[in-house]
């Protein structure tokens, strides 16, 4: 079943119709979320929750700002796989390109 359309659905796609030429103009969605940091050996560590969907042994760089702030980036995920069982075979005379048309003209930089 599908979900219900709502305004806030609405407000969302304005705003990206909007910031789509500048999207550094866009206003960033925050959230907080609430961790906790325990002792693990002589260290203090930090316990996230899964729905950030990091992997263990993910290297992140926390930002500490004026003592008082602390945030990170998420790391890029990895590109989807496809897989490639569900449409081989449905284009049969598709051949792959020859290696002579691999090849591009220089271009003059003088542009």
């Amino acid at each position: 079943m599908a979900e219900p359309h709502t305004e806030a659905d609405d407000r969302a796609q304005a705003i990206d119709r909007a910031y789509g030429a500048v999207p550094w103009l866009k206003v960033r969605e925050r959230k907080r979320i609430s961790v906790k940091i325990f002792k693990s050996g002589n260290s203090m560590a930090l316990r996230l929750p899964a729905i950030l969907g990091l992997q263990a042994g993910t290297e992140i760089e926390l930002e500490i700002e004026d003592d008082a702030h602390v945030s990170f980036d998420l790391p890029d995920r990895p590109k989807r796989k496809i897989d490639v069982a569900k449409f081989w075979g449905t284009a049969p005379d598709l051949m792959p390109i020859s290696d002579e048309d691999r090849l591009f003209d220089e271009r003059d930089n003088d542009v």
